[in-house]
């Protein structure tokens, strides 16, 4: 109980819900790493209660901790409380510029943990900031983005932006059969989501 009520304490008021907006059209490949984007946001190692309760206090001590309020978050929206998870996400984006090694990561985790409650209007919105923010052609990009427009039944712009990673990688997205080991940290659910958008890319391949 006194975890929760801190927790509160320490979130600040609920976001706007994010809108989908409009993408630039495809580029024609996809090469850059970007791995300083594609990666979990761990300011301690423990889990469970261990972690929620290191983590408050460390924003306890400094409530300017950006790392340790993201995990925090992530934390919440994978234990059933997006609305805090919300909060707190917002609280760490406004401790950090576009231009802080921390940005990419957090917005990037943003994206998903917002996709995984189900709002993947949000979650197109978190990763069209990346796409947007700096001239990055991310290896993440196209498959990523497939899978959230298809989501939101934008199936012609989720085969165009599949198409790019088919163009990238001609032997590791043609098909769906590699999907399990290119995409370790989806869930299956997700996967199975970009074979559907796989096999309306096959059907009818766009050219670019």
């Amino acid at each position: 109980m006194q975890i929760r009520c801190f927790l509160l304490a320490v979130a600040l008021a609920a976001c706007g819900t994010a809108s989908a907006q409009s993408l630039p059209r495809p580029a024609e490949f996809y090469f850059d790493e970007d791995a300083s984007a594609t990666r979990a946001v761990v300011a301690v190692s423990a889990t469970g209660d261990a972690a929620v309760e290191q983590l408050l206090k460390a924003i306890e001590r400094d409530p300017r901790a950006a790392a340790e309020t993201a995990q925090l978050a992530h934390i919440a929206m994978a234990g059933g409380r997006p609305e805090l998870g919300r909060e707190l996400y917002a609280r760490a984006l406004r401790l950090l510029g576009t231009s802080d090694g921390l940005y990419r990561p957090v917005m990037w985790n943003y994206g998903w943990d917002l996709y995984r409650t189900g709002d993947h209007a949000a979650a197109l919105d978190s990763w069209r900031t990346l796409l947007l923010s700096r001239n990055v052609t991310a290896q993440w990009m196209p498959q990523t983005l497939a899978l959230v427009l298809w989501t939101l039944d934008r199936q012609d712009e989720a085969v165009q932006w599949y198409a790019a990673a088919v163009r990238t990688e001609p032997r590791q997205w043609r098909s769906s059969e590699a999907f399990a080991s290119l995409l370790p940290t989806w869930t299956a659910e997700e996967r199975a989501t970009l074979a559907e958008v796989q096999a309306a890319w096959a059907e009818n391949p766009p050219s670019w």
